[in-house]
């Protein structure tokens, strides 16, 4: 990740973590410790609902399945140092606003351990809330431009991913159009003729297909975190406290 870059990360994610900083100042305590609990049963519902589509209680994968290039056989598109010492899986949607609290409070602290060498970021995009956008299809949609970047510019897909939670819409709202998602993108430096294909929706059926095998593994609400393989029941929503955890990975792994 180029200097460029991680200042415009930064800078994205300061503006949210300060959006969200004076959100909190409008709760009491209390309040704020319930919307964290309600978020996470919603997150968890919606997955619940999503996975009962089908009759064997599993999404449905529709369409052409077309996988980004500079993707793993798993779905996963990997960002840092192969021979990082920890591997951090994220399951995630970019509707999701208990996704979008994790990127406000983690997402520097990753890049920094990016950039260190100290971690390897496995990003596993899922689209299930659909339905929270007013028929818009704002995760998909989100989901499959993620994808268009990973398989033409791959070098801006963390920048963008960051972006895209950075401006991230409220669950239940329209989500944002395919000009202004086309907009962050090129703000994270993917080019415009990148940018202009993600209405082709190329990837959208690898996208429904990564959600379905998302839930086959077990992953029942997001975000998931992983260390090493190891599903993270820590405190995220606590700055530093993930950072503790992947460190501590870090050290036993010398």
């Amino acid at each position: 990740m180029g200097t460029k870059g991680r200042d415009r990360s930064r800078e994205m994610r300061a503006a949210r973590a300060a959006e969200l900083a004076r959100e909190k100042r409008r709760h009491t305590i209390l309040r704020i410790v319930g919307a964290v609990v309600i978020v996470g049963l919603l997150a968890a519902i919606a997955i619940a609902v999503a996975k009962s589509i089908s009759g064997d209680d599993k999404p449905v994968a529709t369409g052409k399945v077309v996988a980004p290039a500079n993707v793993e056989d798993s779905g996963g598109f990997l960002v840092g140092d192969p021979a990082a010492p920890v591997t951090l899986e994220l399951y995630y949607d970019y509707m999701c606003p208990a996704c979008g609290a994790f990127e406000a409070t983690n997402g520097e602290e990753l890049s920094r351990l990016i950039d260190d060498g100290t971690l390897q970021v496995d990003l596993r995009v899922m689209a299930f809330l659909d339905e929270q956008s007013r028929g818009t299809e704002y995760s998909s949609r989100a989901a499959n431009a993620y994808a268009t970047v990973a398989d033409a510019d791959p070098d801006h897909v963390w920048d963008f991913h960051a972006a895209l939670y950075a401006n991230q819409p409220t669950e239940g709202t329209e989500g944002l159009t395919d000009d202004q998602i086309a907009e962050l993108a090129t703000g994270a430096g993917v080019p415009a003729d990148v940018a202009g294909t993600f209405t082709d929706g190329i990837h959208r059926g690898w996208v429904a297909q990564m959600t379905q095998d998302a839930f086959g593994a077990g992953v029942d609400s997001t975000p998931t975190v992983k260390i090493d393989g190891q599903i993270y029941t820590g405190d995220w929503s606590t700055p530093g406290e993930l950072t503790k955890a992947i460190e501590a990975a870090a050290a036993g792994a010398e």
